[in-house]
């Protein structure tokens, strides 16, 4: 029985052979059709270029974990340890999707590689962004039926003197955020620790200097964070000192004026004043000292939570376009081609066997 079916398939695939060469001519005529298509589409698309930075955050994981903590995390599992940091280096791609910090890169100053064009990375992205032709008229369409149905907005000031709020977007800078995140991609290796920062666009030198930003600026964030609480308790012992530090010489000073205008006098009542000016003195000036060496002890903190990065791959500016590729895709169009056509004219065989 089971030669019987090898004799039937292998009957079978004669059977289509012959049949789809009998259609050569329909595969000639879809294959030159969708080469003149694929052609038309992919070669008017503008070229990209990538450019990627790799850097190693400084690592904030428990010590005693050692090496179970290496190979809970190749697992897929953070065991945290006693880290007090909320914004490990496996949250660094889900940062790179918040809104606050790609709003933060919209005022990075570009430059194109021709020199035409120097600008904010914000408006670059937004009037000077190369397109398919092809697309121009529905464009054109999609912008007329816009402007019909959504009404105008007026620019919305950022607070505390910023250009843009990202708490309250215009639909034209939602946009504009849209595209950016779409040229941005943060990757962490969970097996050598290392974040790998990937920006794609239209021109090679913008391309470099947005990655080599982009770095500068999750470096910026990230010290920021976890610098913050030591940053907050030294501006706030930095007050008490100074300020402790004027009430001791206004203590000081009444002291001394007081001594000097009553230096021969023998009242013990202008004595015992003279030694409570002196102990209010001193003590002004213990609360001064034990001040300072807390303000010392902060400005040590700061430094101690200041998070390290080591660059492992500087930003370049591309050579050659990483895409679009236009040969792969004309073939992988005559591909799936080929395929549709095959599955079209073997239609009922198809149903035979499913």
């Amino acid at each position: 029985m089971s030669e019987e079916k090898k004799n039937m398939i292998r009957i079978d695939f004669s059977i289509i052979f012959n049949k789809l060469w009998s259609k050569k001519m329909l595969f000639v005529k879809v294959w030159i059709i969708t080469f003149i298509l694929s052609c038309i589409w992919i070669f008017p698309q503008p070229r990209y270029y990538t450019s990627t930075v790799s850097i190693a955050p400084e690592s904030n994981e428990s010590k005693n974990l050692g090496g179970l903590a290496a190979m809970a995390s190749n697992l897929g599992f953070n065991l945290g340890g006693n880290s007090s940091d909320a914004i490990y280096p496996q949250l660094y791609p889900d940062l790179f999707k918040s809104t606050n910090f790609l709003v933060s890169l919209f005022d990075i100053q570009i430059q194109t590689k021709n020199g035409k064009i120097k600008t904010d990375y914000y408006t670059y992205m937004k009037d000077m962004q190369k397109d398919n032709p092809i697309l121009y008229p529905l464009h054109y369409v999609q912008n007329w039926i816009q402007s019909l149905t959504t009404p105008k907005e007026t620019p919305i000031k950022g607070r505390f003197g910023k250009r843009f709020d990202p708490f309250n977007l215009t639909t034209e800078t939602t946009d504009i955020l849209k595209r950016v995140q779409n040229n941005i991609n943060c990757t962490y290796s969970r097996v050598t620790e290392v974040v790998t920062i990937t920006v794609k666009d239209q021109d090679p030198l913008v391309c470099a200097l947005m990655a080599d930003s982009i770095m500068e600026h999750l470096q910026i964030f990230i010290t920021d964070y976890r610098t913050k609480k030591a940053r907050i308790d030294y501006e706030h012992y930095k007050e008490l000192t100074t300020e402790a530090r004027k009430s001791y010489d206004r203590a000081r000073q009444k002291y001394a004026t007081y001594s000097d205008a009553n230096e021969d006098a023998v009242l013990q009542s202008i004595r015992s004043k003279i030694e409570d000016l002196e102990n209010e003195m001193q003590l002004k000036y213990n609360i001064y000292t034990a001040l300072n060496t807390r303000l010392e002890a902060s400005m040590a903190k700061v430094q101690e939570t200041t998070p390290a990065f080591t660059t492992l791959q500087n930003a370049t500016v591309p050579v050659k376009p990483a895409g679009p590729k236009r040969v792969i895709f004309v073939l992988a169009m005559l591909f799936v081609v080929t395929l549709s056509t095959t599955a079209y004219i073997i239609r009922k065989e198809l149903k035979e066997w499913f």
